[in-house]
C-alpha cells in the first residue's frame, strides 16, 4: 500500500461520511486518527507526530491577533444597537440607491473595508452580521441573499494590502 493510495482512499472515506451527515469535526478527526493508525501499520507514517498536536493548539491559543475578535464583536453590537449601523447602511444605501442592489453593494463596501482593518474574517462576519442583516431585512432583502453578501464582504478584506493575511 502507498502513501498515495492511503490519501486518496482518506479523502474518499471524509467525503462520504460527511455526505452521509455526520459532524464534520468528529468525521475529520476521527477519520484522521483512523488513517494515522492505518499508515501506522503500513509503516507509512509515525505515530510520535501526534504528540506534537497538543503543542500547535496551545501556539495558536497563544495567538496575539485572536484578542481583537471579542472586541470587534462588541463594536458591532455597539454599533448595532445605538443604531449608528443602521443610519450609516441607509446613507450609503441611498449613495448606491439609483443601481440596483444599493444597499447590497454598500454592505460589500463596507465589510470589505472592515475586514481589511481588522484582518479577522470571522469577527468581521458577527460584526458585519450584526450591523446589517437587519437592515437589509427590513429593506426587503432575502434572508439567504443578506447571509451571502456579508459572507462576501468578510472574506474579500483578505486581498485588501492592510490585512493580516498579506
Amino acid at each position: 500500500m502507498t502513501s498515495e493510495f492511503l490519501g486518496f482512499t482518506m479523502f474518499g472515506v471524509t467525503m462520504i461520511t460527511l455526505l452521509l451527515g455526520f459532524p464534520v469535526a468528529l468525521t475529520i478527526a476521527g477519520s484522521a486518527l483512523i488513517f494515522a493508525l492505518i499508515g501506522d501499520y503500513f509503516e507509512l507514517f509515525n505515530l510520535g507526530i501526534l504528540s506534537l498536536y497538543p503543542l500547535r493548539i496551545f501556539g495558536v491559543m497563544k495567538a496575539e491577533t485572536l484578542v481583537a475578535v471579542p472586541l470587534f464583536v462588541f463594536m458591532g453590537v455597539m454599533l448595532e444597537k445605538s443604531g449608528i449601523a443602521f443610519k450609516l447602511l441607509e446613507a450609503m444605501g441611498k449613495l448606491f440607491g439609483k443601481r440596483a442592489g444599493g444597499l447590497g453593494i454598500s454592505v460589500i463596501i463596507v465589510g470589505a473595508l472592515l475586514a481589511a482593518s481588522t484582518g479577522i474574517v470571522g469577527a468581521t462576519v458577527v460584526t458585519m452580521g450584526l450591523m446589517s442583516l437587519p437592515v437589509m431585512i427590513k429593506a426587503g432583502y432575502s434572508t439567504r441573499l443578506s447571509s451571502g453578501l456579508i459572507c462576501a464582504s468578510g472574506t474579500l478584506g483578505q486581498i485588501i494590502p492592510p490585512s493580516i493575511v498579506l
